[in-house]
């Protein structure tokens, strides 16, 4: 029960404003203090990171009013939340006078349902509407009630009145989204409650006008509308805006285009639905000739089986998502009846719900709203009866364990389910497993050149090869590394090898726009367990090219047993790679993630005091090993005293083959 209490301490903290300001630790919530005290740290939470000064803090809190021990009381509050946060007290950060909170990724709701909103965004865009619909109404259910409710100033009710607006925006554009998809009847309730509250909203109006006609409802539509234009011009003396007056002029025209949604459009004609929802391959798709052929081999044998499985693991960046896309689109023939697609957010704070995708996933087959049912189990089990007698390719990308996978696994003859995730689904049954690694060092260059040009390279040859080496041979990082220097004529194939060149500096040359190779393994590292991320942390401290269980188990203070199971649970989480049976290790790039982590989350004298434990266990075998090869030898005697006693070799050739392999890691 302690070291249950102990993890239980050791977890993230995570913030909420969209309602009433409240800190977590795990599921236990914290006492934020006062109305004051929660508003300081509202203020904070809302500057994303930034350091606001004591005045700027002193007028949020206070206004133009602000009592005569402001500054003092701002310090009292600080005080109050570092030790509320305790031990995470770090995360409120003392500068220039000022203060700061840096949460970590994912930890504060609204920066999640900003990163929800921006993905359904260009989720929209690019035609998928059952994902924009199911990010927005994800980034809607953060809220919980008001936001900031019950507190006061007037930073606090102008930013209440910024997200109560942004909340009313995203509803609309999920409400639009909804008539997009055909479900007007089911909306009509919705927005006659809305229209009452937000009476001048002329969008809101405009989509109850539009669901009422769509539903049969012409004459309430027409109403609306000369409601509206009475209050309008009763209120503010204005006539309705050019999108209500088109619209009510359609309706009274019985426009035929009107009547019928984006998805009626779409999926009209005779027949079951075939969905086509695989994203578009990369044109410089590169390489895997083995991994290609291995996958879809076991693809192409489908029509045969109750169903073919395959799931593809590997590091962040390692190009899983590629591959697959590649792979499905190349067995597009073997799947005549379509391809299902789904982003299942496995790496990201928030994993995509079971529930909703099979929703999407029967409205994709061709399956009215009023047909599908509510529970997870239902839905999978319609899911499953629609796809009998069908061939479909279900593609499920980014899946967070084999738990959030097995609903939506199609279970009939001829089906097939291919999964991408971080993590080694060795307990869903049947699978055939795949196990990505980074490109050779051919495939690397032919991938840079591709991105680069063969001009540019092939008279840098070498200095080509130093930067794919500088990237671990990382698709992602080689690509990034490629745009990069591709958006800079002036720059040579040598000047980015040099500045890849510095290890420090590696993560942060490694990002271009929206990629970066850290923001990756942010991902992965975000979801370790406290004693999962403390053991990636302290292991990325030691130099050589791996590490052994027994030296591992050291540097960390655990038994060998308990190390191991927290080493190959790294290992199913792709953050660290069995290297032989005992035997572990980082890829390059990860190597350097880890260190930088253990910089920020481990004190010096941790760090120190880790390296000092591994290195005393080094001597103390190696000095057993010599004095077993060399007996009666007094070299020994004047080494430093080890604290470790160092391991024990049942005779001399085990001794000897322990030296030979630790070698490198004794020599680094």
């Amino acid at each position: 029960m302690t070291g249950e209490k102990e993890r239980a301490q050791e977890q993230s903290l995570r913030f909420t404003v969209l309602g009433p300001v409240r800190a977590f630790r795990g599921e236990e919530q914290l006492s934020t203090g006062s109305p004051q005290q929660r508003a300081l740290l509202a203020a904070l939470l809302l500057r994303g990171g930034r350091t606001a000064t004591a005045p700027e803090l002193v007028d949020a809190l206070w206004g133009d009013d602000p009592p005569d021990a402001a500054i003092a009381a701002l310090r009292t509050y600080a005080s109050r939340l570092r030790k509320a946060f305790t031990p995470h007290s770090d995360i409120l950060v003392s500068e220039s006078g000022g203060y700061a909170v840096q949460v970590g990724l994912g930890a504060l709701d609204i920066d999640v349902a900003e990163s929800l909103a921006a993905e359904a965004e260009k989720a929209r865009h690019s035609g998928d509407r059952l994902r924009a619909h199911e990010l927005i109404g994800r980034a809607l259910d953060l809220w919980d009630g008001e936001a900031l409710a019950g507190l006061s100033g007037p930073y606090a009710t102008t930013q209440r009145a910024r997200l109560s607006e942004w909340q009313l925006v995203l509803t609309e554009t999920r409400l639009d989204l909804d008539l997009e998809l055909g479900h007007h009847t089911e909306v009509v309730s919705e927005l006659t409650a809305l229209t009452a509250a937000h009476p001048l909203r002329e969008r809101l109006r405009e989509l109850l006008m539009l669901a009422l006609y769509r539903s049969g409802r012409q004459a309430e539509a027409l109403a609306v509308y000369n409601d509206t234009r009475r209050l309008l011009a009763e209120d503010l003396g204005v006539d309705p805006c050019a999108e209500l007056s088109d619209l009510h002029q359609r309706i009274l025209q019985a426009d035929a285009e009107l009547a019928v949604s984006v998805d009626d459009r779409t999926h009209a004609g005779p027949g079951f639905v075939r969905p086509a929802q695989l994203p578009a391959t990369v044109a410089d798709f590169t390489g895997r000739v083995a991994f290609v052929e291995e996958l879809s081999d076991e693809l192409a044998t489908a029509e045969g089986r109750v169903m073919a499985v395959s799931a593809v693991a590997g590091i962040g960046g390692v190009g899983k998502t590629t591959l697959a896309v590649h792979v499905a689109h190349a067995a597009r023939a073997h799947f005549p009846d379509g391809q299902l697609y789904i982003d299942l957010q496995g790496a990201g704070p928030v994993p995509a719900e079971p529930n909703a995708i099979l929703g999407a996933f029967l409205r994709a087959l061709g399956t009215p709203d009023s047909a599908i049912p509510e529970g997870v189990h239902e839905r999978a089990a319609l899911y499953r009866s629609t796809l009998d007698g069908r061939r479909v390719l279900t593609l499920l990308d980014n899946a967070r364990d084999a738990a959030q996978v097995r609903p939506l696994l199609p279970g009939t003859p001829g089906c097939a389910a291919l999964i991408t995730s971080r993590t080694r689904m060795v307990d869903l049954e049947g699978a055939h497993l795949v196990d990505l690694d980074v490109m050779s060092p051919e495939e690397a260059l032919v991938l840079f050149t591709r991105i680069v040009g063969a001009e540019r390279v092939s008279s840098e040859r070498d200095a080509a090869m130093d930067v794919v080496a500088a990237c671990g041979f990382l698709p992602l990082a080689i690509r990034i590394a490629a745009s990069r220097l591709a958006s800079r004529r002036t720059w040579t194939v040598s000047t980015l090898a040099r500045k890849l060149a510095n290890q420090r500096r590696r993560l942060d040359e490694l990002r271009a726009g929206d990629l970066a190779v850290r923001a990756t393994f942010e991902l992965g590292y975000g979801q370790l367990e406290p004693p999962q991320a403390r053991a990636f942390r302290l292991l990325g401290l030691a130099d050589g090219p791996d590490i052994s269980l027994a030296a591992a188990a050291v540097a960390l203070e655990l038994d060998t047993f308990d190390t191991e199971e927290l080493l190959e649970s790294l290992v199913d989480a792709s953050l660290l790679e069995s290297a032989a049976p005992g035997r572990y290790r980082y890829h390059d790039l990860v190597r350097l993630y880890a260190r930088d982590r253990a910089e920020r989350h481990q004190s010096a004298a941790e760090r120190e005091a880790a390296l000092s434990r591994l290195l005393s266990f080094y001597l103390a075998t190696a000095a057993r090993v010599y004095a077993m090869e060399r007996p009666g030898d007094r070299l020994g005697d004047h080494l430093a005293p080890a604290d470790h006693p160092g391991l024990v070799f049942p005779h001399q050739d085990a001794a000897l083959d322990w030296l030979f392999t630790e070698a490198d890691c004794l020599l680094a």
